[in-house]
C-alpha cells in the first residue's frame, strides 16, 4: 500500500532515509514530503517514531475534481460508514491550488458535508466537527484537477511532542530541530561519548530533542501516551500498542543510561525559565543544564567549569591557563567531542544583526574548537557572517521561511602549516612555493611589529599578475585574502588569463591555508571603454582587523578597496605616535584610519573631512569600534578644498591623502597634480606655529611644485621610510613628503 509523509521543504531526503530505517518497503522524496510504500503498521509506526515528518496519511480516496461540484460527489461516493460512526467527532483540513477551487475553507466544508451527507442517509444521524480533538481528521489535496483524501493517522501535526509547556517568541518546529540534530550527525556522536550545546537555547527546543533522542525516547509516546492518535475505524489498535509497548520499554532503557551531557543557555532569563519547564514537562530535569548567559561568556564559562578534565585513559589532567580549547572538551563527562546545534534570532523578513552570528562563531571558535556545530541561519548571507568554514550547506524551510543550515565539523580547521601541498598544477605550485617563502622571509618583521594585515604577493612571478593580501579577522584569528587581478597585455588570450588567474588562487589557498569561501576575488573584465574591474559583492560584510592598538573594520567584498590602506601603515602608527595631546586634521579622510590611530595614541581632538556619507559612516563605526565618542571628535561632510577655504581652526598634525581625481557633482573637479599647491597652500595656513603636515599621493606620474611650495612651507621627502617592507618591491605605492609651516 502507499501512503504518504509530509515534511518541512528540504527535509525530504532525510525523511525517506529515516522511514527506510523505520521498516518501510520504499520511500520517495517528492516536494515537502516522501511517497510511501509499506503496510498500515509501518504507517503507524512512523507515526510514533517519525522525528521529522509532519503528518503521516493514509489515502482514502484518489479522484478527478474540475470543480466544486465534483468534489463532493467524490467524496460523497466514499463508503463512510466504514470509517466513523454518527458518535464520532470529525475535522478536515484541506490544501487547493488552481483556479477552479481556490477557497481551503470551502472545501473542507464540502468534504464535510459529503460525509455527514453520507452518513446522514445511512444511518440517520450525523457526526459533530471538532476541529481541536477529532477522532478522524482527514486531509485534502486538491492539485492538477485531482482530489486526494486521506486519513490523518497522527490526528495532527507530529512536531508537537506533548513535552512544550512554555515557549518564547517563533520557536523552533521539534521536527526541524530533529532535522538540525540529525544533519550535524549528532546520534552518533551521542554513542561515541559526545556533548550537546546550545548557547541560544531558547525555549530549550533542540537541546531536549537531543536529548529525547538520545536516551531513545519515540517521538510520539509522550505526545500519545496510551490515547489512539486516530479513532478511524481502519487503525489498527492492536498494533499500535505492541508499538508502544516496545517504544515504552525501549524509553526506560534510555533514560536508565543517559548520561547529562546537555548544555543550554540564554541571554534571556524568561527563556531559561520556559527551557526548565519543557524539560521538566519531557522527564528531563536533572538531565540538561540550563544558565542565562551571554553567547560572548562561552569560552570562560567552559574554561571555569572545567579547569580538570579527564584526558586518556581517564587521568585527571590540569588544564594550563588560558587553554580554553582543551577546557571545552569536557562537558562534565570527558568528552572530548561534542556538538552544537543552535538556531541563531532572525524574524519573517531575516532580519537580523550579522554582528551577532559573528560573535556566536567567534565564541564558538574560542570555546569548542574541535566540536562539531550544525547551525540553522537565517540565510546564506548570515550564515556566512558567523566566520565558520561550512563542511556542508542545506536549504531548508522554517514554516515559509527559506532558511541556510550550515554544517562545521570541526568548527575551528587545524591549521596545516607543514601540510603536503594538494595536488596542484606546476603554475599554482610556482605560485605556493613563492608565497611559502615570502611569508617565511617575513615572518621576523610582522611578528615584531605585530603586524596582522600584509600585502603577501604582488606579482612576485610576472606570468601571475595580481596582488594578494592578508587580513586576520581580530576575533576569530581567521585568515582572509583579498586578491586583485592585474590588467594582462593585450596579446595575452584570455583564456590564458583566466587560467593562471585559476592557478593563482589555488596556490594561495593551499600555501596560506585559507578556504576559497575566505578569498575576496576582485577580478578585471572588459567593458566599455577598455579593461575595468567586473562587478562586486554586495555581502555588506564586515571584520575588525588590529593594527597596533586599534581595531579597524574592513570590508573585502563590496568595494575595489578594502577600507584600509595597507601600504601606509607605518605612516598610520607614526600618527599614533605624535598625535598624543595635539589637535590633528584628516583631509580626505577617506574610512578614517588615521583618524583612529590619533584618536586611540591619545589626541585632544580629532577633525575628519570627507565628501562621501559612506566613508563617514564607516568612520563613526571605526571610531566606535574603538570606543571612541564625544564632541571632540568632529567629522564635516564636506569638499575638503571648499571646507578649508572657510575653516579657521589650527592642527598641530595634519594628514592629507587625495585622491589623483575627482569629478564629483557635489564639489569642483579635483586634479592632484594641478590642484596640490592650492589644497597645501590652504592645508598649512591652519598649522600650528610647530604643527607638521604629512601630503601623500599614489599618483605614478606626480611631480611637487616644490618651487611654488617654498614660499610658505619647508618640505622633506619622507616616502622611503613610511613604505613598508611587504611594499618593498613596489616603491612607489605612495609618495610622501613632510611639510612645515615656513615663518612669516
Amino acid at each position: 500500500m502507499k501512503f504518504f509523509a509530509s515534511c518541512a521543504k528540504g527535509l525530504e531526503y532525510l525523511l525517506a532515509d529515516e522511514l527506510l530505517a523505520l521498516g518501510c518497503a520504499r520511500a520517495t522524496a517528492t516536494t515537502a514530503g516522501v511517497n510511501v510504500e509499506g503496510e498500515l503498521v509501518d504507517a503507524q509506526r512512523a507515526v510514533l517514531w517519525s522525528r521529522l515528518a509532519s503528518r503521516v496519511l493514509w489515502p482514502l480516496a484518489d479522484y478527478d475534481c474540475p470543480d466544486e461540484e465534483a468534489l463532493y460527489r467524490g467524496a460523497r461516493e466514499v463508503a463512510w460508514q466504514d470509517h466513523l460512526d454518527a458518535t464520532m467527532t470529525l475535522a478536515v483540513d484541506a490544501h487547493v491550488s488552481g483556479s477552479a477551487i481556490t477557497h481551503a475553507r470551502y472545501a473542507a466544508q464540502r468534504i464535510k458535508d459529503a460525509v455527514v451527507d453520507a452518513l446522514r442517509e445511512a444511518s440517520g444521524a450525523r457526526p459533530d466537527v471538532d476541529v481541536e480533538s477529532p477522532d478522524l481528521r482527514l486531509n485534502l489535496v486538491v492539485r492538477k484537477g485531482r482530489a486526494l483524501l486521506s486519513v490523518d493517522l497522527g490526528g495532527g501535526p507530529l512536531h508537537r511532542r506533548g513535552w512544550r509547556r512554555s515557549q518564547g517568541d517563533a520557536p523552533l518546529k521539534e521536527n526541524l530541530a530533529a532535522a538540525v540534530l540529525l544533519r550535524g550527525g549528532w546520534p552518533k556522536l551521542y554513542a561515541e561519548g559526545g556533548a550537546l550545546l546550545d548557547p541560544m537555547c531558547g525555549s530549550g527546543t533542540l537541546v531536549i530533542e537531543g536529548a529525547l533522542m538520545a536516551a531513545d525516547v519515540a517521538p510520539g509516546l509522550l505526545r500519545h501516551g496510551d490515547v489512539l492518535p486516530s479513532r478511524w475505524r481502519g487503525f489498527d489498535a492492536d498494533a499500535w500498542r505492541a508499538l508502544l509497548d516496545d517504544a515504552a520499554a525501549r524509553e526506560r532503557a534510555g533514560r536508565a543510561v543517559l548520561r547529562p551531557v546537555f548544555d543550554g543557555s540564554d541571554l534571556d532569563p524568561q527563556a531559561i525559565h520556559a527551557a526548565r519547564e519543557n524539560a521538566t514537562a519531557a522527564g528531563l530535569r536533572d538531565a540538561i543544564r540550563w544558565e542565562v548567559r551571554p553567547v560572548e561568556q562561552l569560552a570562560e564559562h567552559f574554561l571555569s567549569r572545567h579547569s580538570r578534565f579527564r584526558g586518556n585513559g581517564g587521568v585527571e589532567v590540569p588544564v594550563a591557563d588560558g587553554n580554553i580549547g582543551s577546557a571545552a572538551q569536557s562537558v562534565e563527562a570527558g568528552t572530548s567531542r561534542g556538538l552544537v546545534a543552535c538556531n541563531p534570532p532572525y524574524d519573517a523578513r531575516l532580519a537580523a544583526d550579522p554582528a551577532l552570528y559573528r560573535t556566536l562563531g567567534d565564541a564558538l571558535k574560542r570555546a569548542v574548537p574541535d566540536w562539531c556545530a550544525s547551525l540553522l541561519c537565517g540565510d546564506r548571507e548570515l550564515a556566512f557572517a558567523t566566520g565558520l568554514r561550512a563542511r556542508k550547506n542545506y536549504q531548508l524551510f522554517n514554516g515559509a521561511l527559506e532558511c541556510t543550515l550550515i554544517v562545521c565539523d570541526p568548527i575551528r580547521p587545524a591549521m596545516r602549516e607543514d601540510a603536503a601541498p594538494r595536488d596542484l598544477s606546476e603554475g599554482a605550485r610556482m605560485v605556493a612555493n613563492r608565497l611559502r617563502k615570502t611569508l617565511k622571509a617575513s615572518k621576523s618583521w610582522r611578528e615584531r611589529g605585530d603586524v596582522d594585515c600584509f600585502r603577501a604577493y604582488d606579482a612576485d612571478i610576472p606570468e601571475y599578475a595580481a596582488a594578494i593580501d592578508v587580513y586576520t579577522d581580530a576575533g576569530s584569528r581567521e585568515r582572509w585574502l583579498h586578491v586583485q587581478e592585474y590588467a594582462a597585455p593585450a596579446e595575452i588570450p584570455e583564456a590564458v588569463t583566466r587560467r593562471r588567474f585559476g592557478e593563482l588562487l589555488a596556490g594561495a589557498a593551499e600555501a596560506l591555508d585559507v578556504p576559497r569561501e575566505r578569498i575576496a576575488v576582485k577580478t578585471r573584465a572588459k567593458g566599455k571603454g577598455g579593461s575595468k574591474y567586473g562587478h562586486f559583492a554586495h555581502r555588506g560584510e564586515f571584520m575588525s582587523v588590529r593594527e597596533g592598538a586599534a581595531r579597524l573594520r574592513v570590508n573585502l567584498f563590496d568595494y575595489l578597496d578594502t577600507g584600509l590602506f595597507l601600504d601606509h601603515r607605518p605612516l598610520r602608527l607614526s600618527i599614533a605616535e605624535e598625535a598624543r595631546g595635539g589637535r590633528f586634521l584628516n583631509l580626505f579622510c577617506y574610512t578614517g584610519a588615521a583618524t583612529v590611530q590619533a584618536a586611540v595614541g591619545g589626541a585632544a581632538q580629532t577633525t575628519s573631512v570627507d565628501l562621501s556619507a559612506t566613508y563617514l559612516e564607516w568612520l563613526a563605526d571605526n571610531l566606535r569600534e574603538n570606543a571612541i565618542g564625544g564632541t571632540r571628535h568632529r567629522i564635516a561632510q564636506a569638499d575638503a578644498m571648499a571646507w578649508l577655504r572657510g575653516d579657521r581652526g589650527e592642527y598641530d598634525l595634519v594628514f592629507c591623502d587625495p585622491p589623483t581625481f575627482s569629478n564629483s557633482a557635489r564639489a569642483d573637479d579635483f586634479d592632484v597634480q594641478r590642484s596640490h599647491v592650492e589644497l597645501l597652500r590652504l592645508a598649512v595656513a591652519r598649522l600650528a606655529p610647530d604643527g607638521v603636515l604629512y601630503f601623500s599621493n599614489n599618483f605614478r606620474r606626480f611631480r611637487l611644485d616644490a618651487d611654488a611650495l617654498a614660499a610658505f612651507a619647508s618640505v622633506e621627502d619622507i616616502s622611503a621610510e613610511t613604505i613598508p617592507p611587504d611594499f618593498a618591491r613596489n616603491p612607489r605605492i605612495h609618495r610622501t613628503w613632510r611639510l612645515r609651516r615656513r615663518d612669516g
